[in-house]
């Protein structure tokens, strides 16, 4: 018969090294962030709960008033989480799947030209997969910006060279902006034509390498304008003097737009009480919610809306400005003129300063993909800030 001795008594070391160690992964959960994180934390997910707001009052004289709003709604509750969940993943993890997920954004766009493809306007640049509807070419903005921040990065000590600013970024890009003008989206197009520029700007290559893809960016936006009527006719209507003279063709939606904005003047016509959603403003929720919310809040929840952009911007600029890795300042300073850029096109589009180029209001207009993109991205956006210093009082 053989017998087991008993275990000895923790002591009194044992359980003080435990209680360190917990207090130690405890300190690290709720270690303090810098403000940058709260500033760009916060501001996504008010502009996500505005944006909910707004798209349920601009779809409440649908059918199904709470369709869209809910489906919107599903989609903020994967992506916020998924946001926060990013916010923990380190810097090396995001260069490690640089080259990964482009390709897996690429291959997921090619998906447009198959069966599953859906084309709608003219554009070819959504997928319906078992009655789930998604614009795949939403996730070539983040992946794009990612894999540019890399290549860069390991290419700082050359971009002296030209041939080394543009190979292979220019090339891939060049290929990847192809994928989406394959299927006619113009608009998309230009915001990933918008993120090469400002990764290269932010990789501090000199100015003069940017002259030749301006040039050759505004040849082809003006090729493909001509030989496209349905863009002709909106640039045309844009600069036409008279546009009442085209009211049912190409200036109907712009004008009812700003007749939405003008109708809200300065306090609005209550929440809920548009008059516009009635079916006289095409696109209501989707690139037009800015002139629902001109309607409904007036003014000020117009210029809510913008403050909210500009705090983004501001906590944003504040990682490019603040951080020592290049490619946390090149993928930073991409994601941020993307999701800042992409508003400011779409409040141009409204006010009727640009002609119609077809891009959604980021985290606020209708778009589960759009939505769920953008998130994405802020959630990278709070990796990077987790690792500026953050200020602490000191302490005897």
């Amino acid at each position: 018969m053989t017998t087991t001795a008993p275990r000895p008594a923790p002591s009194a070391d044992d359980s003080a090294k435990r209680g360190l160690a917990a207090r130690v992964t405890l300190g690290r959960v709720f270690a303090p962030v810098p403000s940058e994180f709260l500033l760009i934390a916060s501001t996504a997910l008010l502009l996500t709960g505005f944006g909910l707001v707004m798209i349920l009052s601009a779809t409440s004289a649908a059918a199904d008033p709470y369709a869209a709003a809910l489906k919107q709604g599903v989609f903020a509750l994967l992506g916020v989480p998924l946001m926060f969940i990013c916010s923990r993943l380190p810097i090396v993890f995001w260069k490690r799947i640089a080259w990964p997920a482009l390709i897996f954004a690429t291959l997921f766009q090619l998906l447009v030209f198959t069966p599953l493809g859906i084309e709608n306007d003219g554009n070819r640049n959504w997928i319906n997969i078992a009655g789930f509807q998604a614009q795949p070419s939403e996730f070539l903005k983040l992946t794009l910006a990612i894999w540019l921040g890399f290549i860069l990065y390991r290419k700082r000590t050359l971009l002296a060279d030209w041939r080394h600013v543009f190979i292979p970024a220019i090339p891939v890009a060049g290929a990847v902006i192809a994928t989406v003008m394959a299927g006619h989206d113009l608009g998309t197009a230009m915001i990933l034509f918008l993120i090469v520029l400002a990764a290269l700007f932010f990789s501090g290559v000199k100015l003069r390498i940017f002259i030749l893809p301006v040039i050759l960016s505004i040849g082809a936006v003006a090729v493909l304008a001509i030989t496209s009527p349905d863009r002709m006719r909106r640039f045309m209507s844009f600069i036409s003097e008279d546009c009442l003279a085209d009211y049912y063709n190409g200036c109907y939606q712009p004008l009812h737009g700003i007749w939405g904005l003008a109708s809200g003047g300065f306090f609005g016509l209550g929440l809920g009480n548009s008059k516009e959603k009635y079916s006289w403003l095409p696109a209501a929720a989707n690139d037009y919610i800015y002139a629902i919310v001109g309607e409904e809040l007036g003014m000020i929840g117009c210029i809510v809306v913008l403050l909210l952009f500009a705090l983004f911007a501001v906590g944003a600029f504040h990682i490019v400005r603040k951080t020592d890795d290049p490619f946390v300042r090149i993928t930073a300073g991409a994601i941020t003129i993307w999701i800042v850029g992409q508003a400011l096109l779409n409040v141009g589009v409204v006010l009727r300063l640009l002609p119609v180029f077809g891009v959604p209001l980021p985290f606020m207009s209708q778009g589960g993909t759009s939505l769920l993109s953008v998130l994405l991205a802020c959630g990278v956006l709070l990796s990077f800030a987790r690792t500026l210093p953050v200020k602490t009082s000191a302490r005897r």
